[in-house]
């Protein structure tokens, strides 16, 4: 992912993809991404936001809940994904379709599936051993 950095993107929202993974992976170490515009070229850079002024760099949003269905066609059709989408996308793939249709008819609880799996891996939010019953105070 770090080789994203050094490339220009043509699209906006693969550079706000990469930036947001970067803003969530290195949260401990309290490095900030973000994304300018080079508008005379109309590409994409991901920088370290340290340093530089808020207005030179696109507002990115706080996470994924508002995301189209047109933001998803275009991530699972894109020939280079980003890692962390590939992973993701292959979660659903890889599940048998009665199974997915299982989960939406019934209103399976995805967040507390996955909240319970956390919790019983005994890490906090920032992957640090906390042991099991302080991750699951955390997680549940």
């Amino acid at each position: 992912m770090e080789s994203e950095l050094t490339k220009s993107h043509p699209s906006l929202q693969r550079a706000i993809d990469i930036a947001l993974w970067m803003n969530f992976k290195y949260r401990i170490d309290e490095r900030s991404y973000g994304v300018i515009q080079d508008k005379k070229a109309h590409w994409y850079n991901v920088v370290e936001t340290q340093g530089r002024r808020k207005s030179s760099l696109v507002e990115l949003p706080n996470d994924y809940r508002g995301m189209t269905y047109e933001q998803i066609e275009a991530i699972r059709t894109i020939v280079n994904p980003l890692s962390h989408w590939e992973e993701m996308i292959g979660l659903f793939s890889s599940t048998h379709g009665e199974i997915l249709r299982f989960i939406l008819a019934n209103g399976v609880p995805l967040e507390k599936l996955i909240r319970y799996e956390l919790a019983i891996r005994g890490y906090d939010q920032n992957n640090l051993w906390v042991g099991f019953d302080r991750a699951r105070k955390i997680w549940l």
